[in-house]
């Protein structure tokens, strides 16, 4: 076996008992490696927070716009119900509305139109009022006022309804 001077030296030196210094220096090291793995963690829940943040801005950028839009949806709706059928106009009018519509859908607008029997729903629907309603449950939607949105999940505008009298 060879006789190595250095490394009998630096066995001697870790076979030796620890002192206060290296005592607090070890608790040292392990307090700035808790504190390293707490500041990365922190780092990468802004991180993830932000990309949310994001992510929601990107999905209701365009929510006033389509808020304000709604009226006009709701003008050629009435335009078309009023308009005879035989009208030329009521092509371009019918035209136009589905144009509006389909841009509106691809930027996440979905329409509500609760019909007459369907459940009531105080997330998506507002109650006008009640009315005694034969053939539909109690609580139910009986009647549709104006059609409701949601833009990507969240509701822009609720669906105004009537709802069935409970007896």
């Amino acid at each position: 076996m060879t006789h190595d001077p250095m490394q009998e030296a630096n066995e001697a030196a870790f076979d030796t008992p620890p002192t206060d210094e290296t005592e607090a220096l070890r608790a040292e090291l392990e307090q700035l490696k808790a504190q390293s793995l707490l500041e990365r963690a922190d780092l990468e829940n802004q991180r993830k927070r932000m990309a949310r943040e994001v992510e929601m801005a990107r999905k209701f950028a365009n929510e006033r716009l389509l808020g304000d839009l709604l009226p006009v949806l709701d003008s050629l709706e009435a335009g078309l119900a009023a308009a005879p059928a035989d009208d030329p106009l009521r092509a371009g009018l019918e035209l136009t509305q589905r144009q509006l519509v389909r841009v509106a859908e691809i930027n996440g607008l979905v329409a509500v139109m609760p019909a007459a029997g369907d459940a009531f729903d105080p997330e998506r629907h507002q109650a006008m009022s009640m009315i005694d309603a034969d053939g539909i449950a109690p609580g139910a939607v009986a009647q549709t006022f104006q059609k409701g949105y949601l833009l990507n999940d969240r509701l822009l505008r609720p669906a105004m309804v009537v709802v069935a009298r409970q007896d």
